[in-house]
C-alpha cells in the first residue's frame, strides 16, 4: 500500500498537507466516515482522491455536474491516475469499456452523477467490485432548504445500507450549522467525524454597493481593475444575462452568456472556452459555476442581489481559487429585494420553507447594509468569529457614512422584549410606530411602554435597523417560530448603555423624472437626442403596422422615462410608468433592442 504522503508528493506534486487534510485522510484510511466543510480552493478533492488511491479498490465519486466530472478526470489522468466517469455524454461503446475496466479492477476513481449511481444496474455492478470509498461531492445539494437542492441526493443514504463496510466522505464548501446537521441526517452520517475549516477567503476583496447606473459601474470596474482578466458576472434573469453579454461584447470584452435556456451544446462550448481561454467573461445565471475548477478567476460580479448568504458565499468563492488577489463586486437595489421577496412568497413548498427563504434574504440584505467589516459579518453567519476587521473589504478600506443608531437600536430591542420575542419585524415596527392595526390591538401591544416611541423613523428605515441588528448578532430570526425576532446575549451591553452602535445611512431615494406638463422634443438633452429619435421611430413603426396612433403604443411621458432610465431588461422596462404586462409582451422586445444600442452613460 502506497502511503498518503507518498501519493501527495509523487502523484499530486505537493510536499505537505493543508489544514485538516491529513486528519480527514487518516479517518478514511482507518475505515471511518467524514463530513468535510472546506472553502473553495481549500483542497477538498485531495481528501478523497488520496485515500482512494491508497486503499484497495476503486473510489466512487458522486458529483452533480458533467462538466465537473470531465475537468477532474482530465486533471487526474494527466497526473497518471486511472480515472474515468460515466454519464450521458459518453457513447455506449465507451461507457461499456469503462464498466469493463471497473469490473477488472483497472480504475482508481470513477465519477458518477447521483441519478446514474442510483440505477439498480449500477448498484449491482458496484457490488461486484472492490470499493475503496464513496465521496459525495457538493453535499449541500441534499439540503431541501438550500439553493442547490437536488432530489436525487436524498436517496444517497442507500450507500450506508448497501455498502456498510465502505467508508464515506461528504464534502461541501457551503453549509451553515443547520445544513450540516441536515447533511449528516439525510446521508446517514450520524457517526461521521466532522471537519470544519475556516470559511475565510482572505484573498477575496468584498465590495458591495447600491446600484447607480449598474452598467457604468461594471464598466468602470472592468476597465480600471480587471482588464484582460477572466471573471463571472451573475444576473438574476436569462434575458439580462444575454443583454449584458451582448453589451460587454460591444464594449470590447470577450463575453459569453450562460443559462439553462440555452442549448446544451452551446452551454458546454461557453464553459469550455471559459475554462481554457484567458480573459473570457461568462455572464450567467446561477445555473453556471458549481464545481468550476478554473483557478485564475480574478473577479465575480453580481448585478443582482443573491437570495441568500450561502449563495453569495459559494458564488463569490469561485474567484481566486489560486490564492491570488481577487474581487467580489455586488451591486444591489430595491428592485432586487422586491423581486426576490416575491419569488420567496410564491415559491412552491411549505410555509416553513418560504419563511426560511425570507429569513435568508433578510440576512443577505443585512450584509449589504452593514457598516462594520463585511468579512466578520459573513463569517459570523457561518458561526465563525474573526477577531479583527479584515482590512480587505470596502467597509474597512472606505468606511461608509453612518449615524448613531444606539437609541433606535435600544428602542427596537426593548420593543422586541416587551412584545414577548414572539413576533416578526413587521409587527414590532407597527408597535414602535404606534399602529392601530388589528393585530397590535388584539395582543394589547398598544399598552406596552414601547408603543409609538418610533415615529421618528419610517417603516423602511426601521426595517434597515432590524436587518443590521440581525447581521451584527444583536437579534436573531427564529425560523421555527414564524420569523420571530429574538434577543441574543450580545445585545445586553447595548441595552445597559455600555455600548454604542453605528448604523449605515440609507441612501437617498431616487425620484422618477417628473412627467407632468407638456415637453417638446427640443427640451431633450442634445446628448440624448439620438436615442429619443430612435424611440420615437420605433413607436411610429409599431403604430403604423398596427394601424393605431402612436400614443396608443406609448405616451411621450413613457418614452421620456425610458430615455432617462434606459432600462436594459424586461423587468426594468416593466417598472416604467405606462408599461404594463400586455404592452411589455407585445412591444417590449422592440424597445429593448433600441435601448441596448444606447447603453447607459
Amino acid at each position: 500500500m502506497t502511503s498518503p504522503q507518498s501519493i501527495l508528493e509523487h502523484t499530486f506534486g505537493y510536499t505537505r498537507f493543508r489544514g485538516p487534510q491529513r486528519e480527514v485522510i487518516d479517518t478514511l484510511m482507518a475505515g471511518g466516515d467524514a463530513l468535510v466543510l472546506m472553502p473553495t480552493g481549500g483542497g477538498k478533492s485531495l481528501c478523497y482522491q488520496i485515500p482512494a488511491l491508497a486503499r484497495e479498490g476503486c473510489g466512487v465519486v458522486i458529483s452533480p455536474l458533467i462538466a465537473l466530472m470531465q475537468d477532474q478526470v482530465e486533471a487526474l489522468c494527466a497526473a497518471g491516475v486511472r480515472a474515468a466517469f460515466l454519464n450521458s455524454s459518453l457513447p455506449p461503446e465507451q461507457a461499456q469499456q469503462i464498466k469493463a475496466e471497473l469490473v477488472a479492477g483497472e480504475l482508481d476513481l470513477l465519477y458518477l452523477a447521483p441519478e446514474r449511481l442510483l440505477q439498480p444496474r449500477t448498484l449491482a455492478m458496484l457490488r461486484r467490485v472492490s470499493l475503496s470509498l464513496f465521496a459525495i461531492d457538493e453535499a449541500h445539494c441534499v439540503s431541501q432548504w438550500g439553493h442547490d437542492f437536488r432530489a436525487d441526493y436524498l436517496q444517497l443514504n442507500c450507500l450506508h445500507e448497501q455498502f456498510p463496510a465502505v467508508p464515506r466522505i461528504a464534502l461541501t464548501a457551503t453549509a451553515d450549522r443547520r445544513t450540516r446537521a441536515e447533511i449528516a441526517e439525510r446521508l446517514d452520517l450520524a457517526d461521521a467525524r466532522h471537519f470544519v475549516s475556516s470559511f475565510d477567503r482572505p484573498n477575496i476583496r468584498y465590495r458591495i454597493a447600491q446600484k447607480d447606473n449598474p452598467r457604468r459601474q461594471l464598466l468602470d470596474f472592468l476597465r480600471s481593475e480587471q482588464a484582460g482578466h477572466s471573471g463571472i458576472v451573475y444576473c438574476l434573469s436569462r434575458s439580462k444575462v444575454e443583454s449584458t453579454a451582448d453589451w460587454l461584447v460591444q464594449q470590447g470584452f470577450t463575453a459569453l452568456p450562460y443559462h439553462a435556456g440555452l442549448p446544451a451544446a452551446l452551454r458546454a462550448e461557453h464553459q469550455r472556452r471559459f475554462l481554457r481561454e484567458d480573459g473570457v467573461i461568462v455572464v450567467a445565471t446561477i445555473a453556471f459555476g458549481m464545481g468550476i475548477d478554473k483557478p485564475d478567476v480574478r473577479f465575480v460580479a453580481h448585478l443582482d442581489l443573491p437570495k441568500s448568504i450561502e449563495a453569495y458565499y459559494q458564488e463569490t468563492g469561485r474567484a481566486g481559487r489560486d490564492g491570488e488577489p481577487a474581487t467580489a463586486l455586488l451591486l444591489y437595489g430595491l428592485e432586487d429585494v422586491v423581486k426576490l421577496g416575491q419569488m420567496a412568497a410564491n415559491s412552491e413548498g411549505s410555509e416553513e420553507h418560504r419563511r426560511q427563504e425570507r429569513n435568508r434574504l433578510n440576512a443577505m440584505l443585512g450584509l449589504c447594509e452593514i457598516t462594520s467589516c463585511r468579512r466578520q459579518a459573513l463569517l459570523r453567519y457561518f458561526a465563525e468569529e474573526l477577531e479583527q476587521p479584515c482590512g480587505n473589504c470596502d467597509t474597512c478600506l472606505e468606511p461608509p457614512q453612518t449615524w448613531d443608531g444606539t437609541e433606535a437600536a435600544t428602542k427596537l430591542l426593548s420593543c422586541v422584549y416587551r412584545t414577548g420575542q414572539r413576533f416578526g419585524a413587521a409587527h414590532v415596527i407597527d408597535v414602535l410606530r404606534g399602529s392601530t392595526s388589528e393585530k397590535v390591538l388584539k395582543f394589547g401591544h398598544d399598552q406596552v411602554s414601547t408603543y409609538g416611541i418610533g415615529t421618528d423613523l419610517s417603516s423602511t428605515e426601521w426595517r434597515g435597523v432590524v436587518r443590521q441588528l440581525v447581521v451584527r448578532g444583536y437579534l436573531e430570526v427564529n425560523g421555527e417560530a414564524f420569523g420571530a425576532l429574538q434577543l441574543t446575549e450580545a445585545c445586553r451591553p447595548l441595552l445597559r448603555g455600555e455600548e454604542k452602535v453605528q448604523l449605515r445611512k440609507l441612501p437617498a431615494r431616487v425620484r422618477r423624472p417628473e412627467s407632468s406638463g407638456r415637453r417638446s422634443v427640443e427640451e431633450v438633452d442634445p446628448a440624448d437626442q439620438p436615442l429619443w429619435e430612435a424611440l420615437r421611430n420605433c413607436r411610429r413603426e409599431i403604430a403604423e403596422a398596427r394601424g393605431v396612433p402612436p400614443y396608443v403604443v406609448f405616451h411621450d411621458a413613457t418614452l421620456r422615462e425610458m430615455l432617462a432610465t434606459r432600462p436594459q431588461t424586461p423587468e426594468a422596462l416593466l417598472a416604467i410608468s405606462g408599461v404594463g404586462d400586455s404592452k411589455l409582451q407585445r412591444f417590449g422586445d422592440a424597445f429593448l433592442a433600441v435601448l441596448r444600442d444606447f447603453p447607459p452613460q
